[in-house]
């Protein structure tokens, strides 16, 4: 397990320094000049040449390269053209609205898949309408499921609402930024229902389609489980189907279904910009829409790095979780 956990550790590494790598790349093959970016289109040519030689845009390009990349240790993606500001402090105000909606996504997609998985195993009462449902769902791009939402749930029903993360004014200060997690360090059990009733909405339109893919490969791998010679035993034996998945099929099976769920954040993270834009919700997918007119470079660059290095750690936790569940894996 030492040797798995080492080996995937460097892997995200040297995949965290090539993206980084690329991004920069990018960048410096962009036509704009950043300096005059910066400056606006009315500055005179001394002064241009005076704020490239301040960014050092003049040095050799592996300088440059090398200052960017020991700079990203320490949360220096460079100056906003837009807002003036550092990137990583425009991220800050972000970045927790998205990682909250994110990790909702998420869980709901782990639950629904889950749920699909093995309600269609052991022919649970109302399972088929389970799986046309989310069928119907995961065959609609995000974007789609979230407006129909809208119409539904808030237009119509009145049950949830449709924009934003909270209605209430007078939310905590702190110290996570996340407002569920910050209401329940509070007290403020008031902004814990409000928050999770603004999550609903955005979190089950970008969920819909992974929990489908996870829920078929976990399916797939139920259905081939259960027919083995073990699963076979522990029946003769006397276990319910039941206990027999419990005990010693699930364990076996949830293997494929991990591989499948670090496949589908990549997907989640596209989704969530997204829906951010449907239900106006302030993560980086509204700083990202603000930046891309504009054409500031550092700020979808610093973007870009923030959501790739959340899909490499992702997959490098999935990667750990398949080893822990299956002592056989090694490499």
């Amino acid at each position: 397990m030492v040797r798995l956990l080492a080996k995937r550790l460097v892997a995200a590494a040297v995949i965290v320094v090539a993206l980084a790598t690329s991004v920069f790349v990018l960048q410096r093959l962009s036509p704009l000049d950043p300096a005059k970016a910066m400056l606006g289109p009315g500055a005179s040519a001394s002064a241009v040449a005076q704020q490239r030689a301040k960014l050092g845009l003049d040095d050799p390009f592996a300088a440059q390269l090398g200052r960017y990349l020991v700079g990203l240790p320490q949360g220096d993606l460079g100056m906003s053209y837009r807002t003036r500001r550092p990137v990583m402090t425009d991220l800050g105000a972000f970045v927790p609205a998205t990682a909250e909606l994110a990790f909702t996504a998420i869980v709901l997609a782990l639950l629904l898949g889950i749920f699909f998985a093995v309600s269609t195993s052991l022919r649970w009462p109302g399972a088929s309408v389970l799986r046309g449902v989310l069928m119907a769902g995961a065959s609609a791009p995000a974007f789609l499921l979230g407006i129909g939402a809208i119409l539904v749930f808030y237009k119509q029903l009145g049950w949830l609402p449709a924009s934003g993360r909270s209605s209430i004014t007078d939310l905590p200060g702190g110290p996570s930024g996340l407002l569920v997690l910050d209401g329940l360090l509070a007290g403020r059990f008031d902004v814990v229902s409000d928050a999770l009733k603004h999550l609903v909405l955005p979190a089950l339109a970008i969920s819909f389609g992974p929990s489908v893919a996870i829920g078929r490969v976990l399916r797939t791998s139920l259905s081939s489980e259960e027919r083995s010679d073990y699963a076979r035993t522990a029946r003769a034996k006397g276990l319910t189907d039941g206990a027999v998945l419990r005990r010693h099929v699930l364990r076996n099976a949830v293997g494929p279904a991990l591989s499948m769920t670090g496949l589908q954040v990549g997907l989640m993270f596209a989704g969530v910009l997204v829906v951010e834009q449907i239900f106006a919700w302030p993560g980086i997918g509204q700083y990202t829409a603000q930046s891309i007119p504009v054409a500031d470079f550092p700020a979808i660059a610093g973007v870009t790095l923030l959501l790739g290095i959340g899909y490499v750690v992702i997959n490098t936790v999935v990667d750990i979780l398949q080893g822990l569940a299956d002592p056989r894996i090694t490499t």
